[in-house]
């Protein structure tokens, strides 16, 4: 939950949605992705799926530069993916950062919790929530599923210790500015409430597995490739044009540039993975890592050779090192690759196969 940017698939197994949803600060095992696919009639729900990486591995840290600096400027959004959680690594782009953004200034737990109780909504949510299970946990919170006493609905809860957050300003992000956005390929945001020392964020609830469960168990073809790109993109331009910034996957000291192009480069990441089944110098120590984002080229899909010429110009134009020379999402709608997307149901069959593997 450590306000990362995620895209979330809804899908029923008769017809898919890709949603974005908003982030949660420090959440290490939660589904990472940008989109939310069309509207389903089936119960929503927030997948609890991990990645399956090495214990402790933070894929965040491997690509945070070492000179960034962070910014209020931007809001974090965990993703989920109804029938299908897309991991959307967020991996920041060597060019982040300035000397110029300032730091937030210190505030005590006290004064902060006294300003978050005056955004959040009056009252305990367990006067009408109940059956609370613990779905999944980071290092600042968990995630539970609960149900609505009078409608049976079930909702995802985000509880978030405040003591715990390393990023406390993330938290009005969420709370102040994901309330406000809907679009299909967000995901909702219904209220938020504070609970003793824990901000609690009540979410729809998406059912489902991780894309990272289908990536590490198979290869994409280029139509679902293009499918969850498409959702995603349209996620982040709706977002980008609120002059909301969408970080993706948590990462507590990644500054966003002010029109989005930090996701592009996130999107061109998580593209790489569901091409390679892992994100780029996966299996390197993360200070290794680190020096490769920032001294060396943007990273490429291992076997180019078996990637078409039109994916690899997708590609090409989200992994430019420069932002001001990133492609934005509005521009990468319109890519000939994208022409490649098939009906969000296409994904359907790989979410049966290895959502519970």
């Amino acid at each position: 939950m450590d306000g990362g940017c995620d895209v979330v698939l809804r899908v029923d197994y008769d017809r898919a949605q890709m949603v974005l949803s908003p982030p949660l600060s420090g959440s290490d095992t939660y589904p990472r992705g940008p989109a939310k696919l069309p509207q389903s009639q089936s119960k929503a729900g927030y997948s609890s799926s991990s990645h399956q990486y090495p214990s402790g591995y933070h894929k965040a840290t491997l690509y945070h530069h070492p000179s960034l600096q962070t910014s209020s400027q931007y809001i974090s959004t965990a993703s989920y993916l109804s029938s299908l959680s897309i991991s959307s690594s967020t991996y920041p782009p060597p060019s982040w950062g300035s000397s110029s953004d300032q730091q937030p200034s210190r505030v005590s737990h006290e004064q902060f919790r006294a300003a978050l109780q005056l955004v959040v909504s009056p009252g305990d949510p367990r006067e009408y929530l109940d059956n609370f299970i613990k779905i999944g946990e980071g290092s600042t919170g968990i995630v539970c599923i609960a149900t609505e006493k009078h409608t049976g609905k079930q909702v995802a809860v985000k509880k978030m210790d405040l003591r715990k957050q390393q990023r406390r300003e993330l938290l009005f992000n969420e709370v102040v500015i994901m309330r406000d956005y809907h679009h299909d390929n967000v995901v909702d945001m219904y209220n938020s409430y504070l609970v003793s020392d824990e901000l609690w964020v009540v979410m729809e609830f998406l059912e489902g597995g991780a894309l990272t469960d289908i990536v590490t168990h198979t290869r994409m073809n280029e139509e679902q490739i293009a499918t969850v790109c498409l959702s995603v993109l349209r996620a982040l331009s709706y977002l980008h044009n609120q002059g909301v910034i969408h970080r993706d996957i948590k990462s507590d000291s990644i500054l966003l540039t002010s029109d989005g192009r930090v996701d592009i480069w996130s999107l061109g990441i998580m593209v790489i993975e569901m091409i390679d089944g892992e994100p780029p110098y996966f299996n390197e120590p993360p200070l290794q890592a680190m020096r490769r984002i920032r001294d060396s080229l943007p990273p490429r899909v291992k076997d180019l050779h078996k990637v078409s010429s039109v994916l690899r110009g997708f590609l090409d134009l989200m992994l430019v090192r420069e932002p001001s020379q990133r492609a934005t999402a509005q521009e990468l709608l319109g890519h000939p690759f994208l022409k490649l997307a098939g009906p969000p149901s296409c994904i359907v069959p790989l979410m049966r196969q290895y959502r519970h593997h």
